[in-house]
């Protein structure tokens, strides 16, 4: 009986600490969710196809319900997250010191990251060593010639950026739109005066207070998420699928986990902070980050980490965090180039120097503008492959193991956008402490979410 006791004890403390830790409780959901959806999958078929599609459209329902909710405010919790981060109290020449270093950063590390993917691709070959799908044609196909007359068309698409309709922005769930009208919007109420402008803020205030309780109301769902979604992806992908093309995998996943590192010693070099305390903080978001598949999604969790774990100010965190998961997508870009280099490789397409030099600002362009929602990169990469006369046909591999990679590298845009954050505030405190004392009385701190 007192063994009993002590296994009962040992057993309810573990309940305890598990139910206080929700990182711990992503984690095994997480491996729950693996070895489901493993055993409803094509590769140990313990029951027939049918039913397995039913039982995992059930117990994907909970993510789908807390994808749903984050769906139905993040609109408006992006709108108001950055008029706020515009509006608060930092000095016009703080904004445009966060504004350019965030944009220099966005280009800077997408430009390095898909010539590191186009550099993995090239030295591993990938694609040499899978076979084309069947139908798929085996002849050459020839690429465009570098000088192509999409390069004209760059005045018109940068026209494009500015939204002329902000209410069909809206209704058609434009996230990059719904990001220009809100800097737009934010700038704009700043040269305003702050009497007449005062209940604009007051109203996005309080639609940020409203979005971010309905988000936490979503994070009771969270465990249940992970476990449905991850069974729900290893059911339909399989474990044979993804070993048949582990070359490909590996070289997305070496690519990704180079590119983690590179973000860890920039957070180090740049940022001034341990690299250890960093991914340890983060751990949280990055998880949700890999099972949700959005860096969108998982936008209110990555604010939170980095105003109460990685000490930034709010209203950086506020304006970063919406912006980085609209436009820093380094990850994305890394497996775009991969994944074009592989199927070039797969149908046997050369590409020249100019094509690849095409190819890296292509995918830079694209990946800063694509929305950061699940499976948005497949409609990028045939839009380039075609572009660049490399037939489709094997975009039925690429999608057999996106939804794997899909979590993978959205876990590096997450964990790119909380760098920034880092980056970005080590450089504002070094340049305060350098300054002269400014004669006024220095604002209060601003208030850490808790």
């Amino acid at each position: 009986m007192p063994q009993v006791h002590s296994i009962r004890s040992f057993v309810n403390r573990a309940e305890i600490w598990i139910r206080s830790r929700l990182w711990l409780q992503v984690i095994v959901a997480l491996v729950l969710g693996v070895g489901v959806g493993a055993l409803l999958g094509p590769d140990v078929n313990w029951v027939e196809q049918d039913l397995a599609d039913d039982i995992v459209r059930w117990l994907a329902l909970p993510g789908k319900l807390f994808l749903g909710l984050i769906t139905l405010v993040l609109e408006p919790l992006v709108f108001a997250s950055i008029i706020q981060g515009l509006t608060g109290r930092a000095t016009g020449s703080e904004l445009r010191r966060v504004g350019t270093r965030l944009l220099a950063f966005v280009v800077l590390t997408t430009l390095a990251a898909t010539a590191l993917g186009l550099v993995l691709a090239t030295t591993i070959n990938p694609g040499s060593q899978v076979t084309m799908p069947a139908g798929a044609a085996a002849k050459p196909a020839t690429a465009p010639s570098a000088a192509s007359p999409s390069l004209k068309k760059v005045p018109d698409l940068i026209e494009k950026l500015i939204p002329t309709n902000p209410t069909k922005s809206i209704l058609d769930r434009d996230l990059l739109a719904i990001v220009l009208i809100a800097i737009l919007l934010g700038l704009a109420a700043r040269q305003v005066d702050p009497e007449l402008v005062a209940p604009f803020l007051g109203f996005m205030n309080a639609l940020l207070g409203i979005a971010m309780t309905i988000v936490k109301w979503a994070m009771f769902l969270t465990p249940w998420a992970v476990f449905g979604l991850m069974a729900q992806a290893v059911s339909k992908v399989g474990l044979a699928t993804l070993g048949g093309l582990g070359a490909y995998v590996g070289t997305v996943l070496v690519g990704l986990l180079a590119l983690y590192i590179i973000y860890l010693l920039l957070v180090w070099v740049l940022g001034r902070r341990n690299p250890f305390w960093f991914a340890r903080n983060i751990g949280g978001a990055q998880l949700l980050a890999f099972s949700t598949s959005s860096s969108a999604a998982v936008m209110p969790v990555s604010i939170e980490t980095a105003v109460t774990r990685l000490g930034v100010r709010e209203r950086i965190a506020s304006l970063v965090v919406p912006l980085g998961a609209t436009i820093n997508m380094a990850g994305t870009a890394l497996y775009q180039a991969v994944a074009v280099l592989f199927l070039a490789q797969l149908s046997n397409v050369t590409l020249g120097v100019g094509d690849l030099t095409l190819i890296v600002f292509t995918l830079v362009a694209a990946s800063i503008g694509a929305p950061g929602t699940p499976g948005v990169s497949i409609v990028i990469l045939s839009t380039v492959v075609t572009g660049f006369g490399i037939p489709a046909a094997g975009l039925v591999l690429v999608l057999g193991v996106d939804r794997l990679l899909d979590m993978a590298r959205t876990v590096v845009n997450v964990t790119g956008d909380l760098a920034a954050c880092v980056i970005l505030r080590g450089s504002l405190d070094a340049e305060t402490a350098q300054a002269p004392p400014s004669p006024d009385p220095s604002p209060a701190p601003d208030r850490l979410v808790t």
